[in-house]
């Protein structure tokens, strides 16, 4: 029998989708199911879809900032809004995309990091040598990780996934599918979770 799969589109740049990022495992668990990490570049999306990120809008944006904190506490995350907030994510989702390209089992724990850089600890990811430092208290080699990063397969992957992502009808993340159904935003996690248990 085929494990039942969440396909998971992120951007780390997304503070719903690192909130995501800290639930979806354990409904995973939960439900016997795996986990099939898609790092996208959330801007190649917008772009593409002509969506833009709530914040650009004022009174959504501070909407979004109380909703958030909200769904922090109902999950029990640690979070907090990055000070340094837009992160440009490129190099960050290349390294990601480098990693799973390698198959390197290390590339959740890569994103976490990140994740908990920019949505806990308020680090500056826009900044090489913060982002070096980030990575290197993670247990992985910065510069490594960044020739990796640069190679025109990486980049050519990332930008894969992306399009990949738009042509399934994705437009924002974070965004699951279970099956050929799509969920999107980390406040309809609940549907994940009962997707998976329809799919038992």
């Amino acid at each position: 029998m085929t494990k039942k799969t969440v396909e998971f589109y992120f951007d780390v740049g997304s503070p719903a989708a690192y909130l995501a990022w800290t639930v979806l495992p354990r409904i995973c668990a939960q439900a016997g199911a795996r986990i099939d990490y898609r790092p996208m570049l959330l801007g190649g999306v917008f772009q593409a879809t002509g969506n833009h990120s709530p914040m650009t809008v004022p009174a959504k944006g501070r909407y979004m900032m109380g909703d958030l904190e909200r769904f922090a506490r109902r999950y029990d995350a640690p979070f907090s809004h990055n000070p340094f907030f837009p992160i440009n994510t490129l190099t960050l989702m290349r390294m990601l995309t480098a990693l799973q390209m390698r198959g390197d089992a290390r590339m959740p724990a890569c994103a976490d990091a990140i994740y908990r850089a920019i949505w806990v600890d308020g680090r500056n990811m826009n900044d090489a040598d913060v982002v070096a430092q980030v990575l290197q208290a993670a247990g992985f080699d910065p510069a490594q990780l960044l020739a990796q990063a640069s190679s025109p397969e990486v980049k050519e992957r990332l930008k894969a996934v992306t399009q990949d992502a738009v042509a399934r009808g994705v437009f924002g993340a974070p965004t699951f599918f279970v099956g050929s159904h799509m969920y999107w935003g980390q406040d309809r996690l609940d549907f994940v979770k009962e997707a998976l248990e329809q799919h038992a």
